[in-house]
């Protein structure tokens, strides 16, 4: 049975630092680069809760805040919101670190769902939390 309250909460999922690869001429990061780290980062929470493999099925809700530049520590928080039989929605939010200050800026957040998976890649049920 899903649920619509957070299911924890905000879990730091990745770090890393952004890279001259993966940046334009002007020195922004890649959208995708971002997105993908994002990605990663919630399918490393989604499969520890279905305790298995996870496919991403859909990216619901999508907002970049602020630019990601060259040399920025990227964070990415994920939080699973909601349960389903076979699915789960997890939030994610990215943060910079700018430089050598504290300065900690929200980059960009969204809406990600996972689809726990068997070794044949069919839907399979989602492992509810233990209390």
């Amino acid at each position: 049975m899903g649920t619509d309250n957070a299911i924890n909460s905000p879990t730091l999922a990745l770090r890393t630092v952004a890279m001259p690869a993966f940046a334009n001429p002007h020195g922004d990061i890649f959208g995708g680069w971002l997105l993908s780290q994002m990605d990663l980062a919630g399918g490393t929470v989604a499969s520890r809760q279905a305790k298995g493999r996870v496919a991403t099925v859909a990216i619901t809700a999508m907002t970049f805040h602020r630019p990601v530049f060259i040399g920025d520590e990227v964070s990415c928080y994920a939080e699973i919101v909601k349960i389903g039989r076979t699915s789960m929605t997890v939030k994610i939010q990215a943060f910079a670190h700018r430089g050598r200050t504290a300065e900690k800026i929200e980059v960009t957040e969204g809406l990600f769902t996972y689809v726990a998976v068997n070794s044949e890649g069919r839907p399979r049920p989602v492992v509810e939390p233990s209390i």
